[in-house]
């Protein structure tokens, strides 16, 4: 008789959160499919509960069944029997693993005869976006034969793991689901067997792990041998596959191991064949895996504390699969193992695991001592001799470095992918969005990451939630968003998961998450919704923010409106125009993969939190934090992540500075690679140094000159600084002073002045000398920025004037001060920004020339005239012509153009006018002529500015000059020349309004940092001698004198928690140009507080668009 294909279905239900919510009633439920149902299945025995159905409780059960087809409903119910047989279904999840399904029902609703509707019997249908697709399971029918021995049985819980090629296995299941199966089963000379249903594992079964947790009165188990039967491929019979064991699996005998690895020696087939007979043949496994011993050597630090007595356990992994955890019990060389600077051996026995590239340690925290520092692992296969080397250097404790017991650690020559240490969303979308995507087949991809893969271009975005403060406005379904472009183009559903099982959004809460989707051009619509189905998974959704880095852009929606089937219209997602969105321009940024390699030295890792700060030919970055990860930045090992960068390339130098905390506050780094992910181009920086405190240079900041093609893209100087104290009553300070030093190659960073000349340093008219050899050069330079901590017993300071010595130029800058550093002195400004007085500053342009040069693409040439328009923030243009003729041809397919242009000075462009005209009013065309403009640039030639603009647009020919398109500017270079004429000292007024709601006042230590165009002002304590700032619905005025900052492009305020009421409700900043009178407002309405919304003390806040 052929096999009849069977499902086993896991139901589980939960039962809801209410009053009297649990039933003593009967329960049955009945399963309908396409082609069959269950009839109806009485729920008695819960795997999770010995009472089931009680309030809040989830319950799980087993239905079998014959083939049902597709699953569409369930009818749940009960007999209305029992003192209390209402019942509230929160929900009904049935999964069937032979399908590779998982659906969920809701339900929301009581089973009553006086609630609701009476209903007692409820058909539930499922929820499309709940359902959960996998790889099917497939079934196995185990057979374990316990040896004729005597001691043989166990009533231990016995477990299997079956493996197929190149390492696909199964879960580790238990074969027994309860303590009564335990004392059935694995009897002396008996056969014990199940069916289960488990993941396929391919064709070829390569080996089996079979073992017990050594439970119960007579954990120690005699195997004689296992076999294991399953459908053949095309489902028209059975093969039967044997493993010899006839081993002891138990702790005082044999080898005292209680896990077996076995490899098949025999395999029996039953076909049927297409006559109907039954075919049988039987055959021994061809060059089936070795067993093989494997030697771990464990090396324990040499380090204060650095030995355990807790349990450890490996786990080893190889190409062709892996040992399973082993606890390492008995040590070869030693009695008291794992002693601070010893090495223990241990004997590990298992299948061949080909070339070993991984392993993972943990310890179970137990005993007095049980913190863990483990030097090395060394691990040798006895059979053909190779060794493998694992570098590890960690501690595995919860009071030492980041409080973990269980580490991952890589072979030391492995070069491989460790994408592994995946746990979280974000993880596998950096994946997605990395370099290991190109090429690759998406319908090929399986397992996790098959949920973030998708064909087009995937960029990054970033979402973030607010949830209403309403009683109700909680919900624990699973959100996604979708998104709508341009021409219609829409993205897959993007699923806003949280790390680690985290599920829903509460209360009040902010929540933010870093996801990939399509890249649908510029974004039109985007539609939030959730999975929740039942009238319990409602939502209220107060603000809705979505980030594009790769167009600079951020949209905000304030929503207000609920997401539920029984609140506002009924509906669970909804479509929001961002035409109604607030629009904030944050900055262009292009994706980047950035590797870093750490050096093959002691001690070469580190815990510490490590900052980038990136300088180019068209600007810098801020500071910016790498994030860790897990095992990033350890010994000998590179690293590649994905960051994102403004586009101001090419780079020139790149700035590394670790905070020297953690318990391994040093790191050698050897170098880093930049790829741009759009254009392949590749940046290198060398150092190959310690960044430590008393290592190598005794730094923890290092400069790196960018490499591109071989070439190096700055040079190297020497500074001298001379500062000299004004000669005025208390001018001297005993604070800490620093400096920065700005140039047309970037800033010096924070520098330190410490070693002086002077015994005692900025005394009153003395002048103090500090050399800083070996520095990348800044080029001219155009700015200083002096400031201290104003510690000390008299910090306050008079500075007369800093001089700069460029000793490769021979050139000295000089920076002229003469104004007070002083809290209570002058304007009480401790930070100052000085102009360099070499820099000549010139009256503003009244007349100018531009260039510009256009590239015409190869979607369509011209004959006719073309004529330009100019806009500029100070001035627009008069019309700019261009007559073509049969002579001077200009605008062929794939030329460039250069062309000069008088004018007056317009500012800063920001969008020209292009029109195509014909150049006879009578010339009627019988078809369109289109005329494809790819790109315009134009540079001011005074100061040299640069104005890119990237058009690619079809522009068709008109015979009137009413029609035309605008082109807003893509990107802006800024001469070295035209920074300078902005340098001149102004001074800003900063107006802060504190919310209304209660408790929106602080009384922390509040600062801001303004960044413009030309910098920004570092940060800024906003403070007034005899006022109490920053109160519930006040507005509180400051002053800040600095150098002119350009157009305003981004405000942080923060504050240092301190304080008995630190949380602070900022309604916005507005920054007034007082030279100017511009003012530029800078909306929040958010909470900087530790303990609402998403918990920061800080935000960025941009201008609306």
């Amino acid at each position: 008789m052929r096999p009849h294909k069977s499902t086993t279905f896991q139901v589980t239900i939960k039962t809801g959160d209410k009053k009297n919510a649990g039933t003593d009633a009967n329960v049955f439920i009945t399963l309908f499919g396409t082609q069959d149902d269950t009839g109806m299945a009485l729920l008695k025995s819960s795997k999770t509960n010995s009472n089931p159905f009680e309030r809040d409780s989830i319950d799980v059960f087993t239905v079998e069944a014959l083939d049902l087809g597709d699953l569409w409903r369930v009818r749940i119910g009960h007999d209305n029997s029992g003192k209390a047989p209402g019942w509230f279904v929160e929900w009904v999840e049935v999964d069937a693993p032979s399908l590779g399904k998982c659906m969920t029902f809701p339900c929301g609703l009581w089973l009553d005869k006086n609630e609701e509707d009476g209903a007692i019997v409820r058909d539930l249908f499922h929820e499309e976006l709940q359902t959960r697709l996998y790889t099917p399971f497939v079934p196995y029918e185990i057979t374990i034969y316990t040896s004729d021995v005597f001691a043989a049985g166990t009533n231990a819980n016995v477990f299997i793991v079956i493996y197929g090629c190149d390492g696909l296995c199964t879960e580790q299941r238990n074969l027994c689901t309860n303590k009564r199966e335990q004392k059935m089963f694995f009897e002396r000379k008996s056969a014990s067997r199940f069916i289960m249903e488990l993941e396929d594992v391919g064709e070829v079964i390569e080996k089996i792990r079979i073992g017990h947790d050594n439970t119960g009165i007579n954990p120690g188990w005699h195997c004689s041998y296992v076999e294991i039967r399953r459908l053949l491929p095309d489902k028209d019979g059975t093969e039967t596959v044997t493993f010899a064991c006839d081993r002891w699996l138990a702790t005082s005998e044999d080898d005292k191991k209680t896990i077996r690895e076995l490899v098949p020696f025999d395999i029996f087939t039953e076909k049927y064949m297409a006559d109907g007979s039954l075919r049988q043949i039987y055959k021994e496994v061809e060059e089936p895996l070795d067993i093989v011993l494997y030697s771990v050597q464990i090396f324990t630090g040499n380090v204060p504390g650095a030995g355990t007595d807790a349990k450890v356990y490996i786990t080893i992994y190889g190409d062709l699969g892996d040992t399973g955890e082993r606890y390492l019990g008995k040590s070869e060389n030693r009695t008291n193992k794992f002693e601070r600077g010893t090495a223990d051996t241990f004997i590990i026995e298992a299948a061949d695991l080909g070339v070993i590239y991984k392993i993972k340690l943990r310890h179970d925290n137990t005993k007095w001592f049980a913190d863990w520092y483990v030097e090395k692992v060394d691990i040798w296969n006895d059979t053909n001799e190779d060794e493998f080397l694992f570098l590890c250097g960690r501690w595995l404790s919860l009071k030492k470095e980041d409080g973990r017991l269980e580490r991952l650690f890589y072979e030391k020559e492995y070069t491989g992918d460790r994408s592994s240490n995946c746990s979280s969303p974000a993880d596998f979308w950096e994946i997605a969005l990395s370099s290991k995507m190109d090429g690759v087949d998406i319908a090929s991809v399986t397992g996790p990451m098959a949920n973030y893969v998708q064909e087009g271009r995937v960029i990054p975005y970033y979402v973030s939630v607010t949830t209403s403060k309403h009683q109700d406005a909680a919900t624990d379904s699973r959100a996604f968003i979708i998104l709508i472009g341009e021409d219609d183009e829409v993205s897959n559903r993007i699923w806003l998961d949280y790390p680690r099982g985290k599920k829903g959004f509460s209360c009040g809460s902010v929540e933010e998450f870093y996801v990939g989707g399509l890249d649908v051009g510029e974004i039109k619509k985007i539609e939030l919704g959730h999975d929740g189905a039942s009238p319990e998974s409602c939502w209220l959704v107060e603000e809705l923010s979505l980030a594009v880095p790769t167009l600079g852009t951020k949209y905000t929606l304030r929503c207000n409106c609920w997401l539920a089937k029984d609140r506002g219209d009924g509906v669970t997602s909804r479509v929001f125009d961002l035409l109604d969105a607030t629009v904030v321009n944050i900055g262009v940024k292009e994706l980047y993969e950035m590797t870093v390699w750490t050096g093959d030295v002691v001690g070469g890792g580190t815990d510490s939190n490590i900052f980038m700060t990136l300088y180019g030919i068209n600007g810098s970055t801020e500071e910016m934090k790498l994030d860790k990860k897990k095992a990033r930045f350890e010994r000998e090992q590179n690293d590649t992540f994905l960051m994102e960068i403004l586009d101001i390339a090419p780079f020139t130098k790149m700035r590394i500075r670790i905070d020297g905390l953690g318990s391994r506050p040093e790191w050698f780094l050897e170098r880093i690679l930049l790829k741009n992910m759009n254009t392949g181009d590749l940046t290198m920086f060398y150092y190959g140094d310690w960044l430590s405190q008393r290592k190598g240079k005794k730094t923890l900041v290092c400069e790196m000159c960018a490499v591109i093609n071989g070439e190096e893209m700055m040079e190297y100087t020497s500074y001298t600084v001379s500062v000299k104290t004004s000669d005025i009553l208390g001018a001297g300070t005993d604070a800490n002073v620093f400096i920065t030093i700005f140039g047309e190659n970037g800033d010096s960073g924070t520098l330190a002045l410490k070693q002086s000349a002077n015994w005692n340093k900025f005394e009153r008219n003395n002048t103090d000398t500090f050399n800083f050899p070996d520095m990348l050069s800044l080029g001219h330079l155009c700015k200083l920025r002096v400031w201290h901590d104003s510690k000390g017993i008299f910090p306050g300071w008079h500075l007369s004037y800093v001089n700069v010595k460029d000793i490769a130029r021979d050139e000295i800058f000089s920076f002229q001060c003469d104004c007070w550093l002083s809290k209570t002195e002058g304007d009480g400004q401790t930070v100052r920004d000085f102009a360099c007085a070499n820099n000549e500053i010139h009256d503003e342009l009244e007349e100018t020339t531009y260039e510009i040069v256009i590239e015409t693409g190869n979607g369509g040439e011209t004959r006719e005239n073309v004529w330009l328009i100019l806009e500029g923030r100070k001035n627009r243009s008069k019309e700019f012509f261009v007559k073509n003729s049969s002579r001077q041809r200009a605008f062929r397919k794939g030329t460039t153009d250069t062309f000069e242009f008088d004018s007056v000075y317009l500012g800063d462009l920001a969008a020209i006018c292009v029109g195509h005209l014909a150049r006879y009013d009578w010339f009627i065309p019988k078809r369109e002529l289109l005329w494809h403009v790819k790109t315009i640039t134009i540079t001011e030639m005074e100061y040299g500015n640069v104005y890119f603009f990237n058009c690619d647009t079809l522009i068709p020919l008109k015979r009137k000059k009413k029609y035309f398109k605008v082109f807003e500017v893509t990107k802006t270079t800024e001469s070295f020349a035209s920074k300078v004429q902005s340098l001149v000292p102004v001074k800003y007024e900063v107006i802060v309004t504190t919310g209304y709601e209660p408790g929106a006042g602080t009384d922390a230590n509040v600062f801001v940092t303004i960044f413009g165009s030309n910098g920004d002002t570092g940060k800024r304590e906003l403070k007034r001698k005899m006022r109490n700032l920053f109160e519930r619905g006040s507005t509180d005025h400051f002053f800040l004198e600095t150098l002119d900052l350009g157009e305003l492009r981004k405000v942080r305020v923060e504050h240092d928690s301190s304080g008995y009421y630190s949380g602070w409700l900022v309604d916005k900043v507005e920054v007034t140009n007082t030279s100017s009178g511009v003012a530029t407002i800078f909306s929040c309405g958010r909470w900087l507080d530790k303990k609402r919304g998403d918990g920061l003390t800080w935000r960025d806040l941009f201008p609306s668009v």
